[in-house]
């Protein structure tokens, strides 16, 4: 019997590793019956869903979806929308949040495993691009920490880097835990304009050069931070619009997900078949969080899963199609 929405709210919220995958299938089961577009993709793939039995047996849903069609668990108003930035002629990606409120709750608790309580950090956010548009759930997440923070130097900063450069330094001499939070371009352009030795600072960057600036890798991005800040390393956070869960870089190369996610690989051309341990494949994300519109999705990153569940992300996808998706064509 399908568990209505407060049962699977409830277990989300208590999920251990031991309980994911019977949790996994149950908000699987409650998706199938609820959200009319993840029934139709079922359907179209003639998947009996009372057959469905391992987490390897369910259908991941293209993250394009999130760009053509509403993706709605249930019968609700959405209390807010997230959405993606897009380039001029882009179609965006949009993300309606029945709960606000659980979204934040969920960015702390995924945050807490690796780094404590936000409110025992003073977050400094430089956020500019996503600053200066509406919608963005990056924004959100920074600005509950900001507000929890028990230190009055957190903030955002747009593009006023002598001042945060100052407070950096009045953290450092108050030996304050501090966490620079930054999009990618933002942080290079810090460390180009007020290069300092950031050490006892937490660095995070969350990828995107938003057309800033050239596209690099990640490897490249952290080496020049690393020289430019004096630091041995760069951390990361691996999050999208069309995820309310996320994935952290701490140490060595590898992101490691919240309690409410787990990183699949498949095959690049057959969507349906999964790649071993180690070898790079698409990435497929569970999403528990997402449980008011879809937990499966097959993201357009290329990577490679490892036994104790980290991931590490090593490039895009190609425009090419997806094969054996028919509402694609619909």
């Amino acid at each position: 019997m399908t568990q209505d929405r407060s049962q699977l709210l409830q277990r989300i919220r208590q999920l251990t590793p031991a309980t994911f995958e019977e949790t996994c299938l149950a908000v699987f089961a409650y998706q199938a019956a609820h959200n009319p577009l993840y029934a139709h993709f079922l359907a179209l793939l003639k998947c009996r869903v009372d057959k469905i039995e391992r987490i390897a047996d369910i259908p991941f849903l293209p993250i394009s979806f999130f760009k053509s069609h509403t993706l709605q668990s249930g019968s609700w108003l959405p209390e807010t929308e997230f959405s993606s930035s897009a380039t001029t002629g882009q179609i965006p990606s949009r993300h309606l949040v029945r709960s606000l409120e659980f979204y934040l709750e969920n960015t702390r608790r995924g945050f807490s495993p690796f780094y404590g309580d936000p409110a025992d950090w003073c977050v400094l956010a430089l956020l500019p691009s996503y600053l200066e548009r509406s919608g963005s759930s990056l924004v959100a997440m920074a600005d509950d920490w900001i507000k929890r923070s028990k230190y009055p130097q957190s903030g955002f900063f747009l593009h006023d880097f002598e001042a945060l450069g100052e407070c950096i330094r009045f953290c450092q001499a108050q030996k304050i835990p501090t966490l620079l939070l930054g999009v990618s371009f933002a942080l290079l352009d810090f460390a180009a304009d007020y290069t300092m030795d950031l050490q006892g600072v937490t660095v995070m960057e969350t990828g995107g050069m938003k057309g800033r600036r050239r596209e690099i890798t990640r490897a490249e991005l952290h080496e020049t931070l690393k020289n430019a800040f004096n630091l041995t390393q760069i951390h990361s956070e691996y999050g999208m619009t069309e995820l309310l869960s996320q994935a952290y870089l701490s140490q060595g190369e590898r992101f490691y997900p919240a309690p409410t996610m787990q990183v699949k690989t498949a095959e690049i051309n057959d969507p349906f078949s999964w790649v071993p341990y180690g070898r790079p494949g698409v990435l497929n994300i569970i999403d528990l969080a997402n449980i008011d519109s879809v937990s499966f999705i097959a993201t357009d990153d290329l990577g490679r899963v490892y036994e104790d569940g980290s991931f590490e992300v090593i490039g895009r996808l190609d425009a090419a199609e997806r094969r054996g998706c028919n509402l694609m064509v619909e």
